[in-house]
């Protein structure tokens, strides 16, 4: 049987022969990837700093490369006012489609109408932007902090003293919260004796500032949960700074080359993320938008399943970055989501 990855891949070949002078790629490609030179996107980025979102913009510029159309990419460096100028902007530009990346519900909701009403289709990545015309492009993030904590119970039973760092009002990490307060309501050992955080740049370091006041505050936390990469690279350095890496332990979501050696240091707290690949979404992202541009239905939610990664499946397998992650956990690499038999998908 014919895998919907081997169509695409026959696809993309055909993509190469007509960039050659073939024609196979016009009879095979809907309208208006029949002529992709001619289709404009644009990625409007809210949050850009990180290894993650960096792996995340590196996905959506291979799959706009394989479907051979134009991307514009606009960063706002996290100012939600100017986010939504950005929106508007790329309605100027007169781009056929736009992914939201992250931003406010507040600031992006009205944004992201305009766009709809200016004829353009959108989708959105970790960003609720309350419209059932843009499909939502999501980590599933409930599993993400389900996985991470069910290991947090696995090793250290269901009594312990914990750190929370979160900041609400980010679509992602406020869905995380959700499976937080599920699980402290389950285990009713688990005693949140602090809640910090911030998304002020740089994210890691601002984060260490405020974790160092709070392991002075409180010695006896064991655990961190800790739902977003850059919030754990914060907790590390300042568990690191204290000395009280053997008594901490640190459980994430996200993942990057820079984390696996953070992981996987002697005597790292950092023990458990659960993850999805960020480039796999941002290719993902870049599928959705053109499956809607070809005029068919992806659903509102558009959801890519995580994988719980821990430090010692890291050790075990000798794993020291993504790429070899991506190798020795197969289903880390590749996400069967919005794969219709026509869509190109970049060389692996």
């Amino acid at each position: 049987m014919i895998s919907r990855r081997l169509l695409g891949k026959l696809a993309l070949g055909l993509f190469g022969a007509s960039l050659l002078g073939g024609t196979a790629l016009a009879q095979s490609m809907p309208a208006p990837f029949d002529n992709p030179g001619a289709v404009k996107i644009a990625l409007v980025r809210y949050l850009s700093t990180g290894d993650f979102f960096q792996a995340y913009l590196s996905g959506v510029e291979a799959q706009a490369k394989a479907l051979g159309v134009e991307l514009r990419v606009l960063d706002s460096r996290q100012d939600a006012a100017l986010q939504a100028d950005m929106v508007d902007q790329a309605i100027a530009l007169g781009v056929d489609g736009i992914i939201i990346q992250h931003g406010l519900t507040e600031s992006m909701k009205e944004a992201a109408q305009r766009a709809v009403d200016a004829g353009i289709k959108v989708v959105a990545f970790d960003v609720n932007v309350e419209n059932d015309a843009i499909p939502q492009i999501e980590q599933s993030d409930h599993d993400l902090a389900r996985l991470a904590l069910e290991q947090a119970i696995t090793d250290n039973g269901e009594s312990w003293t914990a750190g929370y760092v979160y900041v609400a009002g980010i679509a992602p990490l406020d869905r995380r919260d959700e499976v937080w307060k599920e699980f402290k309501a389950k285990y009713a050992g688990i005693n949140e004796k602090a809640m910090f955080g911030t998304l002020d740049n740089p994210i890691a370091n601002s984060v260490a500032n405020q974790a160092r006041s709070v392991l002075a505050a409180n010695p006896d936390i064991t655990v961190m949960f800790a739902p977003y990469d850059e919030f754990a690279k914060g907790v590390k350095i300042a568990v690191d700074e204290a000395g009280m890496s053997s008594q901490v332990k640190i459980y994430s979501a996200d993942i990057s080359t820079a984390d696996i050696a953070a992981m996987r240091e002697p005597g790292s707290a950092w023990v458990a993320t659960a993850a999805t690949n960020p480039a796999v979404v941002g290719e993902v992202s870049v599928r959705a938008l053109a499956m809607m541009l070809a005029g068919e239905d992806t659903g509102h939610n558009v959801i890519i399943p995580p994988t719980l990664i821990t430090q010692a499946q890291l050790n075990d397998n000798d794993i020291k970055n993504m790429e070899e992650l991506s190798g020795k956990l197969p289903q880390f690499a590749h996400a069967e989501v919005a794969i219709p038999a026509w869509m190109p998908l970049p060389a692996r």
